[in-house]
């Protein structure tokens, strides 16, 4: 056994000596890699005598352990001081490569900002949650049913032809508003129901006012005693929260499948003053919602009694509230990622 010991240490002293002899020729980093792979790796003679210590008789395992490991903890030591030492002098050959000039003004840092349709987004649901509503959202891709038939659209109503709706196949589609949430709502929900449905929805339009996908707010409001005048009070509290109590507000009577009496609502033209331009095609007036009681036709698909209950529902696009309120006269903007149209909001 002391045989089998000695031999090993003079092996173990060849190894040591020959990692001497190498130490010297190292130049740079790399070198020293190499170095430490070639002594220290899973192929060198420290680090499979370690593996096969197994085969040493019992007895003097420990030892040949501390034999090994004592050699092992010397190269450890000599690589060590060496990398710190090639470090040090690459990171001043660095430092004079790249001569700062320490003269020179830093870099601004660019932060980012919430996106204005975040920001409108949650401005609207502000002023609802303060009105006691709660927020209610659906999938994107919705049924036929849910999107049209529980909204009262008759199977020839142009909404549902392929120039307007982005089918998926014969009743699977893009939702084209986000009054199908409100369907699923009242089907799993008791009265009094006051929700608003914030989303995306896609429709086959793209123009200065259009855009083929767009953030739409529905609000539904069902209770019993509810009239048009709670209506008209409610879209005024948010025109005048969002727009400021100096705009105007007009009601124009309208048709939507689902609502009945129907209207469309109005605000004055902050763009040209209510004098008429390209965006309120010389009107004065920018249309920003439809809205109108709930037809009660529709409770029969929520076993909602119609003779009890009555309701008020209204939609409205994002990006053309956000229009109104910071004065763009292109919704396209808001799609096309100009950094310097983002930075202003």
């Amino acid at each position: 056994m002391e045989e089998k010991i000695n031999s090993l240490k003079n092996e173990l002293d060849e190894v040591f000596l020959s990692f001497i002899k190498d130490k010297n020729e190292v130049k740079s980093l790399f070198d020293l890699d190499l170095l430490e792979s070639k002594y220290l790796g899973k192929k060198s003679f420290i680090a499979q005598t370690l593996k096969n210590i197994n085969d040493f008789p019992q007895q003097i395992k420990p030892l040949v352990g501390k034999t090994v490991n004592e050699t092992r903890k010397k190269i450890e030591d000599d690589i060590k001081l060496l990398r710190d030492d090639f470090t040090k002098v690459e990171y001043d050959k660095k430092l004079r490569e790249e001569k700062f000039d320490l003269t020179l003004p830093g870099r601004t840092l660019t932060y980012g900002s919430k996106n204005i349709i975040s920001q409108v987004i949650e401005e609207i649901q502000e002023i609802f949650i303060g009105l006691g509503y709660e927020i209610a959202e659906g999938p994107e891709v919705e049924t036929d049913y849910y999107n049209f038939e529980a909204l009262n659209h008759p199977p020839d109503h142009p909404a549902r032809s392929l120039h307007d709706t982005f089918f998926i196949s014969e009743n699977i589609l893009l939702r084209t508003h986000t009054s199908p949430v409100q369907i699923r709502y009242m089907e799993k929900h008791k009265l009094p129901v006051y929700i608003i449905a914030p989303g995306k929805v896609y429709r086959k339009d793209y123009d200065v006012t259009h855009t083929p996908m767009f953030t739409q707010i529905e609000g539904l409001a069902v209770d019993k005693n509810i009239n048009f005048g709670n209506l008209k009070w409610t879209l005024e509290t948010l025109a005048h929260s969002v727009f400021g109590k100096d705009r105007k507000v007009r009601f124009r009577p309208h048709y939507f499948p689902f609502t009945e009496p129907s209207a469309e609502v109005d605000v004055s033209c902050n763009i040209c003053g209510g004098d008429g331009c390209r965006v309120c095609s010389g009107t004065g007036w920018l249309e920003i919602l439809g809205a109108g009681m709930v037809d009660p036709n529709l409770y029969k698909f929520v076993n909602y009694d119609p003779e009890t209950v009555n309701g008020f529902a209204f939609g409205m696009g994002v990006e053309r509230i956000a229009m109104l309120k910071y004065g763009i006269d292109d919704l396209r903007l808001f799609f096309e990622n100009d950094i310097r149209f983002l930075k202003q909001f």
